[in-house]
């Protein structure tokens, strides 16, 4: 199976290709504007440097967020109308599925920087088993996030650990790197139907449509 595995949440858009779970290749640049003009040139050319085709894909996996709203919105869009064009299957990866490494097992929670200044500090996490996600991404401030943490066993992934104080050194803490690779080599696995490319805000609109007129 061949997997296009494409992140565009962050700053650094990233594509990588997986044949049968082998890494063949991966580019990245760092580019926190115009990632819309630059995504389909940026994946010709890791096509091109395996001599492959978009009629040779077999699945798409997208990172969906949570991350930058706009960056979110490119790459699924894109993903979306590739699995159209070549009929391979678009699969959704969370952000925090794709920051913990393929192949580990056992739960793990992953924590996601969102609002970084203090003291309105929030992290977005998400309760991962066996590397998939079992439970919605959430929101939560500092408090509540020490409030979770505190007797914690199993390993979190996480960034901004240096917020949580003394409670860290009682935690099995693991740096949080979401990437286009992780994304391909999981989609491999994922249920189309489980892992829709649905961008996923964590956080609500701050504005909301007017009701329509009676």
């Amino acid at each position: 199976m061949l997997v296009l595995g494409l992140n565009t949440a962050f700053s650094t858009m990233e594509a990588a290709l997986v044949r049968d779970g082998e890494i063949l290749t991966d580019l990245r640049e760092a580019m926190p504007r115009g990632q819309e003009r630059r995504l389909p040139g940026l994946v010709a050319e890791i096509l091109s440097t395996e001599h492959l085709t978009l009629a040779d894909l077999d699945r798409i996996a997208v990172v969906t967020g949570p991350g930058s709203f706009t960056g979110l919105r490119i790459g699924v869009a894109y993903a979306r109308g590739l699995a159209l064009v070549t009929r391979a299957e678009a699969i959704g990866v969370t952000s925090l599925e794709a920051a913990i490494p393929p192949g580990f097992e056992g739960p793990a929670l992953g924590c996601l920087q969102a609002q970084r200044r203090p003291p309105d500090q929030t992290w977005w996490v998400q309760g991962i088993a066996e590397g998939e996600g079992i439970a919605e991404v959430m929101e939560v401030s500092l408090a509540d996030l020490t409030h979770m943490l505190t007797g914690f066993h199993a390993p979190v992934f996480m960034d901004g650990a240096e917020a949580l104080g003394p409670l860290a050194k009682s935690l099995d803490l693991r740096p949080l790197l979401p990437s286009a690779i992780t994304a391909a080599l999981k989609a491999s696995a994922f249920r189309p139907a489980k892992h829709p490319p649905t961008p996923v805000y964590a956080r609500a609109p701050d504005a909301t449509l007017p009701a329509p007129r009676g």
